[in-house]
């Protein structure tokens, strides 16, 4: 079912729910994603759970007409979604950069219980900073974003084995948005100290990362004080997309963990 809450900029958010249980999953996407890159989860955990796939601002089917891209602000967003729901338990599932802000949403929710991870903040010491991310990647998207999509950040977010139907829907999602949107959804992420909140998380927080690079075990327990992970191999940046039938056997047996 279609719905909407409302943030605390009045930016409309959309999500859909299905399923139902005491617990809620809600389901958060990454960079330029949306609600249905968790279509095959949906299907596959609406028996056991309140399945919630979300819109944050500026993606899928949510309002765009933020002012003031920040971290709270996404936070807010989870918030608001967590509280139409009104589940007695939830789990926040955030992907890429969507797990920085799952972190900081989780602290506004009494009734979140846990975190799931999918492949992001492998190693909270190696984060990029807002100078970084300028260098490395935005004067990349002001130049030519259809390239930097196309030839420049394939090398970072699939691998060998990702099918190309997957880099070819995303692609085409990417450039559905121009370069200066790419570039203002995306630099909360290095606006802020991310570690500073990961030391008030209190909850467990399991990630399922790919082996495309490595994870710090050592480092990330530094500031989570309760944190583990598990590995899917042969796969990018997209593990749900990549390989959803591997990905929902290994989210499942987390979610089992956790509940």
């Amino acid at each position: 079912m279609e719905k909407y809450a409302v943030s605390s900029d009045r930016q409309k958010i959309h999500y859909k729910e299905s399923g139902n249980g005491n617990t809620a999953i809600i389901l958060i996407h990454g960079w330029l994603g949306n609600a249905e890159w968790w279509a095959d989860q949906e299907n596959y955990f609406k028996n056991d759970y309140r399945v919630i796939q979300m819109d944050l601002a500026g993606h899928g089917k949510s309002d765009s007409t933020r002012k003031d891209w920040a971290s709270a602000l996404y936070a807010d967003d989870i918030k608001a979604v967590a509280e139409a729901v009104d589940a007695p338990e939830i789990i926040l599932v955030g992907h890429s950069m969507s797990g920085a802000y799952v972190l900081e949403a989780s602290l506004k929710i009494p009734n979140v219980k846990a975190i799931v991870l999918v492949d992001t903040l492998k190693d909270l010491d190696e984060s990029f900073t807002k100078e970084q991310a300028e260098e490395i990647m935005f004067t990349h998207y002001r130049r030519d974003f259809k390239y930097a999509v196309e030839n420049f950040l394939p090398q970072y977010l699939f691998a060998e084995q990702t099918p190309n139907a997957v880099k070819e829907r995303l692609q085409h999602e990417f450039l559905q948005n121009d370069s200066e949107k790419a570039i203002n959804v995306l630099k909360p992420l290095y606006a802020t100290d991310f570690k500073r909140i990961a030391e008030q998380v209190q909850i467990p927080v399991i990630a399922i990362n790919s082996d495309a690079s490595p994870t710090s075990l050592e480092n990330n327990r530094k500031y989570l004080k309760n944190y583990d992970y598990v590995t899917i191999k042969g796969v990018g940046h997209y593990p749900m997309l990549e390989k959803p039938e591997e990905f929902n056997v290994i989210l499942d047996g987390v979610l089992k963990k956790l509940t």
